[in-house]
């Protein structure tokens, strides 16, 4: 199993070709990024990995937010990379934007897809209901709930049989004291004031149907970070890359390779 720093990870695409992280949400997984991996393969090595606390990684809880550009760094060194591109999805994303403001020279390009640079009221609420139901409901109702908010209502009735499927298989791997720490930190996180100083090609990508994420904070990134670039998909859902991965896929080459 290909380990570096105590990181899980998994390679897509020739050695030679320009390096791409793939960071995931809250869930932490390598495997988030299935429906995308092979059409970014075809122009980067594509490196996806388990984040620190969840999965094949290093079970240590690390809750903050930064250290998952950390572990991104950590992960960079390890396989002798001096700069990479970013992907990274939520909080994923969120540590991308620590990474590239603490070591710009070390990040090519930036994407950020239905993050946030400041706690929204509206992403509050939902990370307070999903933390009620952690702590009173367990981790099958945590678990069972959770398409809720990351997929449009008429893919979760389309799709039921194969969430239904994969229920079984999140709940034994569930990391819930990691999930726990890291919605705390989630609505706390704020960088805003920094971003004016951010001097890596961004990309802000959001859905206009997120559940969990309004538009509006992929917008309030793209107008704090000079140059950026924002990208609206008009269906999709938090989790637009798995929904519709043919124009999440376009957009990120459209943009990486610009």
């Amino acid at each position: 199993m290909p380990e570096a720093a105590g990181l899980y990870y998994e390679t897509h695409g020739a050695a030679g070709a320009p390096p791409l992280i793939l960071s995931s949400g809250m869930g932490g997984s390598a495997s988030y990024w299935r429906p995308n991996v092979a059409a970014l393969a075809g122009h980067f090595h594509v490196i996806a990995y388990d984040h620190r606390g969840t999965g094949r990684s290093d079970r240590t809880v690390t809750p903050r937010i930064d250290s998952i550009g950390d572990d991104m760094l950590a992960l960079m060194d390890a396989l002798n990379l001096p700069r990479a591109s970013i992907v990274g999805h939520a909080i994923g994303g969120m540590g991308g934007l620590t990474l590239a403001l603490d070591t710009p020279a070390r990040v090519d390009r930036l994407v950020v897809v239905n993050g946030w640079g400041r706690p929204d009221p509206y992403t509050a609420r939902c990370f307070d209901a999903r933390l009620n139901l952690l702590r009173h409901g367990g981790v099958r109702d945590y678990v069972h709930a959770q398409p809720i908010f990351l997929y449009p209502p008429q893919w979760i009735s389309d799709h039921d049989r194969e969430l239904a499927e994969e229920e079984g298989m999140h709940i034994a791997a569930f990391p819930a004291d990691m999930v726990e720490q890291r919605i705390l930190e989630a609505v706390d996180f704020d960088v805003m004031d920094r971003l004016a100083g951010l001097a890596v090609p961004t990309l802000l990508l959001t859905s206009d149907d997120d559940g969990l994420v309004p538009p509006g904070c992929s917008g309030l990134l793209a107008g704090a970070i000079p140059g950026a670039r924002l990208e609206t998909m008009k269906w999709g859902g938090h989790a637009c890359n798995v929904t519709d991965p043919d124009t999440f896929n376009a957009l990120i080459l459209d943009f990486l390779r610009s």
